[in-house]
């Protein structure tokens, strides 16, 4: 079995996976894998996460054009912006799972980093988590935005849309994308209650050892 055919089945395992853990819905979200040639594997437009194909797969050139496969999601573009810009990222995780949207669709005071580091394990995988502005669905100015927020980011958030989380392997990006989850859903639980987030110094000295 070839790389290109490894990843293909690995990006259908996670996105059943995904399906399964109700992180995904309808034919919501979308995966995808940067393969050597720079070329990248993502899940079809209006395909299901919990039901994909191997051969359908799309797969995508850096300059967005259909090598084979299926006809790419029509947010293809902004998982090749997060390539281009962040180039330790060997794929991409984009869901609108129910805690993380719910963050996206309320006002902040700021918008440089939208949830308190609550958890240790959520600086690690998911660090700052900045909210872009709203583009509507399959607007290529979202490309500009994403594109620069992952020059110094692994996660954002697309507001009124949900999370992007970049990572080094797909896995890594799942994980990522489920640490996420579950601050939102603390975020949510704590509500009102007085919160003690992590202090600045407990932050550095997680990122001194574990950097994103």
């Amino acid at each position: 079995m070839t790389a290109e055919q490894k990843s293909r089945e690995k990006i259908v395992r996670i996105g059943g996976q995904l399906y399964q853990r109700q992180l995904a819905h309808g034919s919501a979200g979308n995966l995808s894998i940067r393969l050597e040639d720079g070329s990248i594997l993502v899940t079809p437009t209006n395909s299901s996460l919990g039901f994909l194909e191997p051969a359908r797969i799309s797969r995508v050139s850096p300059a967005g054009e259909l090598i084979s496969g299926d006809p790419p999601s029509k947010e293809a573009f902004f998982h090749l912006a997060v390539y281009e810009a962040r180039p330790s990222a060997g794929a991409v995780v984009h869901l609108h799972s129910t805690y993380s949207v719910a963050i996206s669709c309320l006002c902040h005071e700021q918008d440089e980093d939208v949830l308190p580091p609550l958890t240790a394990y959520q600086v690690m995988r998911v660090g700052k988590l900045p909210l872009l502005k709203y583009f509507r669905p399959g607007d290529r100015a979202l490309a500009e935005a994403v594109r620069q927020s992952s020059r110094t980011n692994s996660a954002m958030l697309l507001a009124n849309h949900g999370p992007v989380v970049s990572g080094k392997t797909i896995e890594e990006a799942m994980y990522a994308y489920e640490e996420l989850e579950e601050a939102a859903k603390l975020f949510f639980l704590i509500g009102e209650r007085k919160a003690n987030p992590l202090t600045a110094q407990a932050i550095a000295e997680i990122n001194k050892f574990f950097p994103n």
